[in-house]
């Protein structure tokens, strides 16, 4: 299956990230320490442990890079601009997502839809809307597993590379970011999104309006501290429901472009952001 290929991560030999050198110098080190002094062996199982709960912690962490890079905000060029992103995940969804296209052409902003490539292809039509209305379509994997942070190299890449056929076919174009389901991942994750040349994208502050269906308390999650650079994280598909049964997306992103607005943050593409500041990339 071919690979597109993104631009923001340069081509060459993946690093290993600092974390994992170390933990593989530490395994290396425990082993000499075994064969030298075999008594020693409750500390070192004890450190092998530690260090595998500490690796554990950082897939589990969304916004750790100690697995690898990881975007979190929007580069210093862009914060400079008063740009901020809206993130949308796991759609598209026949019902949400075209009303949800109607607050932003209302609003007159953009936003990037990282989308499951399984309901891509079951909504192609959703998928080419977005494009057309000038939003950007990302890779959310192929099926949204809830396993995928348990995945090996070749399943994980499998999943990412099925998804980036599908949605650059869908979309005409080819997602440059990816982001895991649930932002959950294990250091198998890096060197393949370096092999597909893809960016791992998680955000700065999130609603969790897949859970929560009160809009007001999503609508404070995300614009407490709301600032120039923010990637900020909402649902049109998995969306909880208000108490009239509304999708609480629909009914918080009105106030938060307004929040946008009265804080003179302007929302744009993750792909806008990067490309007008690649020069200050993090």
């Amino acid at each position: 299956m071919a690979e597109p290929a993104a631009v923001d991560r340069p081509a060459g030999r993946w690093r290993w990230p600092p974390l994992l050198q170390a933990s593989v110098a530490g395994h290396g080190g425990a082993a000499l320490l075994a064969a030298w002094e075999p008594r020693a062996w409750p500390w070192i199982l004890a450190a092998v442990v530690a260090d595998h709960a500490l690796i554990s912690a950082a897939g589990l962490w969304p916004r750790s890079n100690w697995l690898g890079a990881n975007l979190t905000r929007l580069p210093a060029a862009s914060a400079r601009r008063g740009e901020v992103a809206l993130t949308i995940d796991d759609g598209p969804d026949p019902e949400v997502t075209p009303r949800v296209l109607e607050l932003l052409r209302a609003a007159g902003v953009r936003a990037t839809f990282f989308c499951i490539a399984a309901r891509a292809r079951a909504h192609p039509d959703v998928v080419r809307e977005i494009v057309r209305q000038g939003h950007s379509v990302q890779n959310h994997s192929e099926s949204h597993r809830h396993d995928f942070s348990l995945l090996g190299p070749a399943a994980m890449a499998r999943e990412i590379a099925a998804a980036q056929s599908s949605l650059q076919e869908l979309a005409g174009e080819a997602p440059r970011f990816f982001r895991a389901p649930a932002g959950l991942r294990n250091p198998f994750l890096d060197p393949v999104l370096h092999r597909m040349r893809l960016r791992l994208a998680s955000w700065t502050r999130r609603g969790f309006d897949t859970r929560a269906s009160d809009p007001r308390r999503v609508l404070a999650r995300l614009t407490r501290g709301l600032a120039a650079g923010d990637i900020l994280l909402l649902h049109d598909g998995h969306a909880a429901r208000c108490a009239d049964g509304g999708p609480v997306i629909l009914a918080v992103l009105p106030p938060l472009i307004e929040a946008c607005r009265a804080a003179r943050l302007v929302p744009v593409t993750l792909p806008h952001a990067m490309d007008d500041g690649a020069a200050d990339m993090p």
